[in-house]
């Protein structure tokens, strides 16, 4: 048993026998529960169709000078790899924060949050869309793996489905972000017993805050390279203004007077004032100047919520519910300042503010013409469900996770097929 870890923690919803093929002279397994959760995560289809899905540009998207820009399934290997690093200093197993790294976009749609705006939209009458909730939803149900008297998913255990969870409520008027749908209540609570109501345990803590380190660096360093952001425009007073009021309107609860003195600080940092004299022009120089500036404020942000925490709860196995990670308030508003900074420069462009206006009206126009068709239009492994289904909410369910589980290419394929007339799938 991992230290800190119990019974109750490493219990799955269905229990399983063990293996049956193995050779009768092979030696016994020692894989742990949680190292058994990140396998099975690893081999998922559904993490696998992240690399189609979009991150901040979509696949395919990326222009000559721009390398390869992230995706989905790069930025979960990299809050993966992020959120062990920080397990590793605080004592939390490193498996059950890896696994809630790899899963914790598994349940976004085509054209990520943009895409998982029109799934709400049309979801209403079946208690809405959110991808967090979705995530949940994959994990103890839809991704093929063990079958009892219904299907269980991936089966992982409590510790790791909670350390996935995001949002650990239901959806409540007025709330944006929640962790659960209306029928997948009782595995929900079956996840969440003996937690403390609408707390998140510190692994889930530790993803949540991989993520954000994650997102908010490499989202910059894939607009710098593609030219989307330039440093040395950040220099400039009124730049930092305007980034310091994104980041005070969306993500900071800092006054935008405080935020520009932290951008401004920022900025005197030797990696990122490497970057500030001139232009990014891709050369080997400026990419490793590039990579630096990567490298230095991953490891500035997770550096800084080990040290706070430790400060806090001492030098102890820290796992569940025994205590709360720590952000230094100051990292906080330096991680706004990059995320208002990709705000800004990549995803308020006109022009991506059009396709995306497009990619929803196209996601809303095939779940139309699903429900419409019904099963013969769905995959087969989708079809069960559809002709279970009770009433037309249940069917409409159904239709949003078929539609969820394709990549970003698939959903324009399928939309040419059943709404503009295209050829048929074989």
């Amino acid at each position: 048993m991992t230290p800190g870890y119990a019974d109750h923690d490493t219990a799955r919803p269905y229990p399983e026998p063990g293996k049956s093929a193995v050779l009768p002279d092979s030696l016994p397994a020692r894989r742990g529960p949680f190292s058994r959760d990140r396998a099975r995560v690893l081999h998922s289809a559904a993490l696998r169709r992240l690399a189609g899905k979009t991150q901040v540009v979509g696949p395919g998207e990326g222009s000559e000078v721009s390398g390869v820009p992230r995706n989905r399934l790069t930025h979960s290997l990299e809050v993966a790899q992020i959120g062990r690093g920080i397990a590793e200093e605080l004592g939390c197993d490193p498996d059950v924060v890896d696994t809630a790294g790899l899963a914790h976009d598994i349940g976004h749609p085509p054209f990520g949050h943009n895409g998982e705006r029109a799934l709400d939209a049309v979801a209403q009458a079946c208690g809405g869309f959110e991808g967090n909730a979705q995530t949940l939803r994959i994990l103890t149900r839809l991704e093929p793996k063990v079958l009892g008297e219904r299907e269980h998913g991936l089966n992982l255990t409590r510790a790791s489905l909670d350390a996935a969870t995001k949002y650990p409520w239901p959806r409540t008027p007025g709330t944006r972000k929640f962790g659960v749908y209306p029928d997948d209540r009782a595995v929900f609570d079956w996840v969440r017993d003996g937690a403390p109501d609408r707390r998140r345990c510190i692994e889930a803590q530790v993803m949540d805050w991989s993520d954000d380190v994650a997102y908010s660096v490499h989202d910059v360093e894939d607009g710098v390279r593609s030219g989307r952001i330039s440093i040395p425009a950040l220099t400039a007073a009124g730049e930092r203004t305007v980034v310091a009021e994104l980041a005070a309107k969306h993500f900071s609860p800092e006054p935008v007077s405080g935020l520009e003195e932290v951008a401004a600080d920022l900025l005197r940092l030797p990696v990122v004032a490497d970057l500030a004299g001139t232009e990014y022009d891709d050369t080997l120089g400026a990419q490793v100047a590039l990579k630096r500036l990567t490298s230095e404020l991953v490891g500035r942000f997770a550096a800084a919520a080990v040290t706070a925490t430790r400060r806090e709860h001492g030098d102890g196995i820290l796992t569940r519910y025994a205590a709360e990670l720590v952000v230094p308030p100051r990292v906080a508003a330096e991680v706004a300042l990059l995320k208002a900074v990709a705000l800004r420069y990549v995803m308020s462009d006109p022009g991506r503010r059009a396709l995306q206006a497009t990619q929803r009206e196209r996601l809303t126009e095939l779940v139309a013409a699903l429900v419409d068709r019904g099963a013969d239009a769905l995959e087969p492994a989708f079809v069960p469900a559809f002709d279970a289904a009770g009433d037309d909410a249940a069917r409409l369910r159904v239709v949003v996770d078929q539609v969820a589980a394709l990549t970003d290419a698939q959903a324009l394929h399928w939309h040419g097929v059943f709404v503009g007339g295209g050829v048929p799938r074989v």
